[in-house]
């Protein structure tokens, strides 16, 4: 459907983006006309298919035109989206996509990095900084940690520097040799292997480490030598010795490897993960005597600028960077002593720091100030990392493009909001289309058209319910977003607070920019952390209050799952602090994130909530399958006897075309359906295990009605919003907030019996708000079936529907990291130092008058 309806079109419009025949995912083969130059937003509840609109349609069509323009060589080097299902599109302009992503898993990755603001700091030192008497220049690429000209000799750019000694590869040295004292030695045969050779040898494997004279302990673990000798496992020592003497054929020859050269050699060279971690335990770490953890060469750390190294200015927050390069951007910088004999340095100075500060101004402006240059992008939120790539877009002045942005107020304070639509509306006025997925109203608000998808989601959606003018949407009764944007369906969310149950209190909380700080959590009630983005909030609920619990419970908290090189990861953070009261109401801890729930397409929602375990021994209890004896196993696609053999299970094939995208093609031989013809034979209610798993969550609730395991699991997927998925829809096609719902129903299935602290993270990222309705919902069943729950969140409607609020801020970064107000909603908007406090009052005014 196509509207331009009598509405005014937005001004400015010099033309419309014509689409014809989208059939991308859910859309129904939808024909809709969106205007350039202005801010388009795509509306509807999550699922609806405005991404596929977006992103999957419009951007991928782009994104095709261009790579046709660009050498089939030069084509291999992007990451091609597949080509979309469309008839036809008309007056699209090129287009820049920046999506809601995580970092990249390497801390050689940085805020500096992403924004290109480290070369410009570098080009800095090498030609303008104050250089030792008679020191040669360092040129740019000098100054980076990632170059060989300016990485540290010793620790080689990592700031610190790994060694195995005595104590880390022996924890235990009463033990004999024979009782596995050498622990860095490997598992299983490899380390009786290495025992059996010490004996041949004429070590006394038998008498306790710490009796081994220390030079025969040193070429144990340390020799660089690697005799290869006769082996006779089983023999006694004696037995061993005699054997030598009369030259008895050995079992085999076996190659001694010291316990350091194990260690490192498995380090360096294993491709498993498990085994890279069960070596570090080995490895101890400390920072680098000789660039004391700054990474860099004597050299280059000897060259300042306005009295700062290198390291330390990328260590300082960005307001502070552009705070100190101003007056020399100005040119009212005081005069160095060495400014006379070289003019040209001033020039440069001036310059670099002028284009430095003009790029700062664009990130203070999009409130990420408190960041460093120096910060790694892993441990960015993705908002932030979003907010980092539009600055750069901002900066680059492009014309006549389209920006198609996902969720770009995600993980955004409401006052921080407010510099986003101001970007955004420089990019409109320097003659770009802006084209945005977004669920939060006040960005809604400033569209000049909306492009609303629905009525539902999955299969329910994939519908134009309208396109036009913002003003457009209140006539359109089957619009979701029409009762919230226009306050039809906007009742007061304002209800009696609970009384807590009891007080979890923490001491001396210290990380990141919380110092010394003492904090009360309420137990028994819904508590929602506030604060500007940067403030601290995440800091202490998702990192020290987690740590802080587990530890207590003695529970593992599951690390962050890094792709990058174990050397090349950040030294932990020390967690400062300690609870000091309120554990005895806490039996668990419940983290719900948004990280993937699964890396490849064989991990999917049915298997992650334990529901096609049951489905399984449903059709492995049918008459057929028994009579054939299948068992559960038999109705996996990941096992070979049920499996297509084709295809591995994987359900298609990949052709690989080099300069085009990558072609999946359903597997020939079971067309899809991931699983060989004998095992497709098996029905239960008509329907084979294929078929059920290509069912939406909301069908197979009907389908399963008699069965009430699978019907509670489904019901639960339902009621946090997750009907129109499908139960095989694979792990990678889930968004991060439909990730942590899948999460969060696995979680209730669970017979609840109270004493759990559930903490979440943004929980309502990438949710319309009529989802959040929904998860509400859940959250509130939590607290009344006796348990604690802790959100870190932005929306108001979470707020104001919360028991205790506490807020974080004032500020972000150094400015922040206080508790600045914490009671009910109703006592958080009359604080005056707090900025939540405004923006809560007004939902919580708007409430009461009926309107969003």
């Amino acid at each position: 459907m196509s509207k331009k309806d009598s509405l005014p079109a937005p001004q400015n419009v010099t033309g419309y983006v014509q689409v014809r025949g989208a059939r991308e995912h859910n859309l129904k083969n939808i024909d809709v006309q969106i205007p350039r130059d202005a801010l388009v937003v795509f509306t509807g509840v999550s699922g609806s298919g405005k991404s596929s609109l977006a992103f999957g349609t419009l951007y991928a069509e782009a994104q095709r035109r261009y790579l046709e323009s660009v050498s089939p060589y030069a084509r291999r080097l992007f990451h091609q989206m597949a080509v979309p299902e469309v008839d036809s599109i008309e007056g699209l302009p090129p287009a820049v996509a920046l999506q809601q992503q995580r970092g990249t898993p390497t801390t050689r990755s940085s805020v500096g990095s992403v924004t290109t603001l480290s070369n410009l700091v570098r080009m800095l030192y090498s030609r303008a900084g104050d250089y030792p008497a008679g020191q040669a220049i360092v040129y740019a690429e000098g100054f980076s940690p990632n170059t060989p000209e300016g990485a540290c000799p010793q620790c080689h750019g990592l700031g610190r520097i790994y060694e195995v000694t005595e104590q880390s590869m022996v924890p235990d040295p009463s033990l004999t040799i024979r009782e596995r004292a050498i622990a860095a030695w490997p598992q299983a045969w490899g380390g009786q292997n290495q025992r059996d050779i010490l004996v041949t040898l004429g070590y006394d494997v038998d008498r306790p480490w710490q009796e081994l004279p220390q030079e025969q302990r040193d070429w144990i673990l340390f020799t660089e030598e690697q005799p290869v000798v006769p082996v006779y496992p089983g023999y006694s020592p004696q037995e061993t010795q005699r054997a030598l003497k009369r030259r008895e054929p050995p079992n085999y020859m076996g190659t001694f490897s010291s316990a350091k050269r194990h260690v490192l050699h498995t380090f360096a060279t294993t491709q498993s993960p498990l085994m890279k971690k069960r070596a570090l335990q080995y490895m101890l770490s400390t920072e680098c005597p000789t660039c004391r953890g700054k990474r860099l060469r004597p050299e280059s750390l000897a060259v300042t600028f306005a009295g700062l190294d290198i390291a330390d200015m990328s260590g300082l927050p960005l307001k502070r960077v552009a705070e100190l390069l101003r007056p020399f951007a100005e040119g009212r910088a005081a005069r160095q002593p060495h400014d006379a004999a070289h003019p040209e340095q001033v020039i440069v100075a001036q310059r670099i720091a002028a284009d430095l500060c003009a790029r700062l101004t664009v990130l203070l402006d999009l409130g990420l100030g408190y960041l460093a240059l120096e910060r790694s992008t892993p441990t960015l939120s993705p908002g932030e990392l979003q907010r980092l790539r539009l600055a750069t877009q901002l900066y680059s002045n492009l014309f006549g493009v389209v920006y198609v942005l996902d969720e770009p107020s995600a993980g955004l304070h409401p006052s921080d909001t407010e510099a986003l639509l101001n970007a955004l509306q420089g990019l409109k006025q320097a003659g770009n289309s802006l084209f945005v997925v977004e669920h939060n109203l006040d960005v809604i608000r400033q569209a000049d058209w909306l492009v609303d998808v629905g009525p539902a989601a999955g299969e329910q959606g994939g519908e134009i319910l309208y396109s036009g003018a913002p003003a457009g949407l209140a006539a359109v009764g089957a619009s979701q977003t029409r009762r919230f944007l226009f306050g039809a369906g906007r009742e007061a969310v304002a209800h009696q607070p609970r009384t807590p149950a009891g007080w979890l209190r923490l001491q001396g909380v210290t990380r990141n920019n919380l110092q010394e700080l003492e904090v009360e959590f309420p137990l028994g009630v819904f508590t929602t952390v506030t604060g500007v983005s940067g403030s601290g909030k995440s800091s202490l609920v998702s990192q020290v209050l987690v740590e802080l619990v587990a530890e207590q419970l003695g529970q593992e908290v599951a690390a962050e799952e890094e792709e990058a090189d174990p050397l090349e990861r950040a030294a932990t953070p020390q967690t400062g602090g300690q609870i000091t009261g309120g554990m005895e109401q806490i039996k668990r801890l419940v983290r719900v994130d948004q990280k993937p729930i699964g890396r490849t397409p064989r991990s999917n929602m049915a298997t992650y909530t334990g529901l096609f375990d049951h489905v399984r021994k449903l059709f492995a209890a049918t008459p057929a399958a028994r009579k054939r004896r299948y068992d559960a196993g038999r109705f996996s696609f990941n096992v070979a006897k049920g499996r297509c053999e084709n295809c591995q299970g994987e359900g298609f094939v990949m052709v690989e075309l080099l300069f085009l995208p990558s072609v999946y093609a359903p597997c020939p031989v079971c067309q899809g359906a991931r699983y060989n013809a004998k095992t497709l034979e098996i029905t239960y209610r008509d329907k084979n295990i294929a078929e059920v798993l290509g069912l939406t969550v909301d069908d197979a609730w009907a389908f399963f009605e008699e069965e009430p395991t699978v019907q509670r699991a489904l019901t639960v997927l339902r009621e946090v919003g997750l009907g129109y998925l499908r139960l095989g829809q694979p792990a990678t096609e889930l968004s991060g907030g439909e990730a942590q719902r899948i999460k969060l129903a696995t979680e209730l299935q669970r017979a609840q019996r109270g004493n759990s602290l559930y903490i979440l993270d943004e929980p309502t990222t990438g949710l319309h708000p009529s989802d959040v309705e929904k998860l509400l919902i859940q959250l509130d069943g939590l607290v009344e079936a006796g348990n604690t729950v802790i959100v870190v969140e932005h929306d108001m409607r979470v707020v104001a529907a919360s028991d205790w609020v506490l807020d974080i801020g004032p500020g972000a970064g150094d400015e922040g990291g206080q508790i600045i107000a914490a009671g009910p909603p109703a006592t958080i908007i009359k604080s005056k130092q707090s900025r939540t406090a405004p923006h809560l009052a007004r939902f919580l005014q708007s409430t009461a008058n009926g309107k969003a």
